[in-house]
């Protein structure tokens, strides 16, 4: 799982370092999915029951699983469909007043 991590990240960085914007919210999608796999990886992916605790009962009997990761990386796939489609539509307009997914034509313009 490590190499697969590091490889997410190494292509998110790649393709985010590319002039073109499109290219940059692929970076973005792959940089999200690559911190979701690191975190459900250092959280130790068990297979258990539900935290439940039994009524009378001090802790949870049997093997349980943890709900923080599971959580957090629900959360992050909330936020990073936010970003997601903030980003398309920021691309649209300003392909649409450009008419270039250039990074480096798009700061010379002031409209």
């Amino acid at each position: 799982m490590a190499y697969i991590i590091g490889i997410l990240f190494g292509s998110a960085v790649y393709m985010m370092l590319r002039r073109s914007i499109v290219k940059l919210v692929i970076g973005l999608m792959i940089l999200s999915n690559a911190a979701n796999l690191l975190i459900f990886t250092v959280a130790g992916m068990t297979r258990g029951a539900p935290p439940l605790i039994a009524e009378g009962a001090l802790m949870p009997e049997g093997a349980v699983a943890d709900p923080l990761p599971q959580a957090l990386v629900l959360t992050a796939i909330v936020i990073a469909f936010g970003v997601l489609a903030f980003a398309v539509v920021l691309i649209h307009r300003a392909y649409e007043v450009v008419g270039n997914d250039d990074l480096d034509q798009m700061k010379d313009t002031d409209t």
